[in-house]
């Protein structure tokens, strides 16, 4: 219910228009019609469009199509008292043009019907049972025989010709957003497609789907500060999850060689145009194979995510081609920085003192306790990352910003691990995964010693993960998707909030 201080801080014409709507409600109500719910439609717009729409006026008329449908007024022309062409809007424009015109008139319409029209305001939500024809600028058209009112908008839509223009108000009202804007319900609609597309792909390669907790006694799976809360009945504090991947490897312990969730992940961190608090990962962990393995398999998800969500594997995004049909780059921290900042010599690049200095150019603070491989890492995010457009696996990530990843058997000091980049920015982050209880154990014992020296984003020390460990897990690799950010990037949209329905915000005045 509209509340007086909304109605206040309303627009003075806003204001009039409500109430001039909400007196057509109450006469409805008076006449016991307001909100019916017996209306049932049996045709889309966009369906009726795609079958129908090549057809020619005379082969409508040869053979009438009798067509029920139901969608919001978007616009509304009268032709006097006899006649009026009206635009409705469903929910089918995914496929092709999901609006349609209705024609009425007072002869095959009704005099009733015709009436109420006249009273009805762009936003209403229209019944409508007619046959389909085409006029003469060869629109497709239903000739409107019963017309009825499902629903009654009290609220005005924005000005037809400018929909949304302010950014925030498309985000706190996403529902009027979505009403308007073609785009937006494009956007969405591919979101949906591409998850779909990952959950498919993920089964088709004998991937079990699985949930696991969102409320987590210890704040695991990666190194981020949690959001915290309380359980009553417990009394106990408790964290949202930060990722899932201690439990879907508890999984890989039970006997489950292959699992994967969709989830939810909170990490009480910065709010940006790449980055909110709340956002989905697709998380996968199959036994008996390493990160080589997992590079190839991520990039196929990904190219069939794009495909099943856009139609291609090649993109645009912010007006720049993105190719994800081609074989994804590989490089190492050190070889990236080579590649995109070649002016630091070797020599510089394994000097601990020497980029400390030159972080503290870029405004970055190491810790205390970073060694050299962090070091060049934070380097590289600070000089290489984001001229990564083309899709680019960075690989060997040290051991010490890597706590759950499997040490290389070859070269001391790094992991079998990746991170995923494209259009400069962060989408997967991959390893084999470290299933020796022992070094599992003082890998996070050294986390514990990082957080109790000021590092907020170590990890805590989880004992049952563990005893889990001990009792035996395979050889495995795992990985974590960005969804989000990979919607971003298949839709070309800017900001994070594009692809979130409803994007966190700070609360209104």
């Amino acid at each position: 219910m509209t509340t007086d201080i909304q109605e206040q801080a309303a627009a003075p014409d806003e204001n009039k228009i409500i109430a001039e709507r909400r007196a057509k409600l109450a006469a409805l109500r008076t006449q016991g019609v307001a909100f019916p719910n017996d209306f049932r439609p049996l045709h889309k717009a966009a369906d009726l469009h795609l079958q129908y729409g090549a057809k020619t006026r005379e082969e409508l008329e040869a053979e009438p199509v009798t067509v029920v449908l139901a969608g919001r007024m978007m616009l509304k022309r009268e032709a006097g008292k006899k006649a009026a062409f009206a635009t409705l809007q469903d929910a089918s424009g995914a496929k092709a043009d999901g609006r349609i015109q209705i024609y009425a008139t007072l002869d095959l319409t009704g005099e009733a019907a015709m009436a109420a029209l006249h009273h009805y305001d762009l936003g209403d939500i229209l019944g409508v049972t007619g046959t389909l024809f085409k006029t003469k600028t060869d629109e497709l058209t239903i000739k409107a025989t019963e017309l009825r009112l499902i629903t009654k908008s009290l609220r005005p839509l924005p000005d037809k010709f400018h929909g949304l223009a302010d950014q925030e108000t498309k985000y706190r009202q996403r529902y009027v957003d979505l009403i308007m804007n073609e785009d937006t319900r494009r956007t969405f609609k591919a979101r949906t497609a591409a998850i779909s597309s990952i959950r498919r792909f993920m089964e088709k390669n004998e991937f079990m789907e699985v949930e696991t907790p969102m409320l987590h006694t210890i704040p695991g799976g990666a190194a981020a500060k949690p959001f915290t809360t309380h359980h009553n009945a417990l009394d106990m504090q408790m964290f949202l999850r930060i990722a899932p991947e201690l439990y879907l490897k508890r999984l890989v312990v039970g006997g489950f060689d292959r699992v994967f969730e969709i989830n939810r992940n909170f990490r009480n961190e910065g709010v940006s145009i790449r980055h909110n608090p709340e956002f989905t990962m697709m998380e996968f962990y199959a036994a008996y194979t390493d990160y080589k393995w997992l590079m190839d398999f991520t990039e196929a998800v990904i190219r069939q995510a794009a495909v099943d969500a856009h139609g291609t594997a090649t993109l645009t995004y912010g007006g720049r081609e993105l190719d994800l049909a081609k074989p994804f780059h590989r490089l190492t921290i050190v070889g990236a920085i080579n590649k995109y900042a070649p002016h630091y010599s070797n020599e510089q690049l394994h000097d601990a003192g020497y980029i400390k200095a030159e972080l503290l150019k870029f405004g970055v603070k190491p810790h205390a306790h970073s060694g050299l491989g962090a070091l060049q890492l934070a380097l590289f995010e600070e000089t290489a990352e984001a001229q990564l457009w083309e899709p680019t696996y960075i690989i060997d990530y040290p051991v010490e910003v890597s706590p759950l990843a499997r040490a290389s058997d070859t070269v001391a000091g790094i992991t079998e691990r990746f991170e995923l980049f494209m259009v400069g920015r962060e989408i997967a982050n991959g390893f084999s995964e470290l299933n020796d209880a022992e070094d599992q154990s003082a890998r996070f014992l050294a986390q514990v010693a990082a957080k109790d020296a000021g590092d907020e984003e170590a990890m805590y020390y989880d004992a049952d993960y563990i005893r889990a460990l001990e009792y035996g897990m395979p050889p495995a690799g795992g990985c974590g998707i960005g969804i989000d950010r990979l919607i971003m990037i298949i839709t070309d949209s800017p900001n994070i909030r594009d692809v979130l329905l409803f994007p966190h915000l700070r609360r209104e005045d």
